[in-house]
């Protein structure tokens, strides 16, 4: 099935594939190469190639396979993320094993796709990553913040410039931690999408972080959201 056009974009996102599997970065590539607001600029069959090439290349996003050699990919997305934050990390993985997940999280990863997904679920996950959403499945992302929640003393540091998120940016935090989207989250709160893409991007400055994702672990650390029902996973 053909993937839904999206609008028109400025330029078109710049991505790196990372995995040690030639077949999956061709499948990968072939999803991707006819994605007019897509552009595939690289490919790294190791942890440590997608790092030398992500500070070469600068991408706006990596998809990353977790299990690769010459640093898995955990290592491979924290060493990004501290030296490129502005770049996006989408993890491959082959099973939605919680563990795994919650790991890569709490590295700076802002989601995942499954390496059996289609063309168009990856290009999907993609450019909601690029456009600032999260490709997070709303059930596990809630799933894993809860994790984390329990798992997780708060720090006592404060969020960025000493800023204080107000009640309305807490109101919009809890909804961006169960994996709504924009547009739900402005029907929750009776608000525009527009209103609520300047909240999230107000609450990612003020934590620090670099997309929504990073703002619910970040926030759960800080001890701006408490662990929801303990439902076990």
């Amino acid at each position: 099935m053909e993937s839904e056009a999206p609008p028109a974009l400025a330029r078109a996102g710049r991505v790196i594939i990372a995995d040690d599997h030639e077949l999956a970065r061709l499948g990968l590539r072939t999803m991707l190469v006819p994605e007019p607001d897509l552009e595939v600029v690289g490919e790294a069959a190791t942890g440590r190639e997608a790092v030398e090439l992500s500070r070469k290349l600068e991408p706006d996003l990596v998809l990353m396979d977790i299990r690769m050699p010459d640093l898995d990919g955990l290592v491979a997305t924290r060493t990004i993320k501290n030296e490129l934050p502005r770049t996006s990390i989408l993890i491959v993985t082959l099973s939605e094993d919680p563990d795994y997940l919650l790991e890569a999280l709490r590295v700076g990863a802002a989601g995942y796709v499954l390496k059996h997904a289609s063309r168009r679920e990856v290009a999907t996950a993609v450019r909601q990553l690029l456009s600032g959403e999260s490709p997070l499945d709303p059930k596990l992302a809630a799933q894993l913040i809860r994790r984390l929640a329990t798992q997780a003393a708060p720090k006592d540091q404060p969020a960025k410039h000493g800023d204080e998120l107000t009640q309305r940016e807490l109101d919009v935090l809890r909804l961006v931690a169960e994996g709504k989207t924009n547009a739900e989250i402005g029907q929750s709160l009776f608000v525009s999408v527009g209103t609520v893409k300047v909240h999230v991007e107000r609450i990612i400055d003020k934590l620090g972080v670099s997309d929504r994702t990073q703002a619910a672990v970040r926030a759960v650390e800080l001890g701006y959201l408490t662990p929801p029902s303990q439902t076990r996973i």
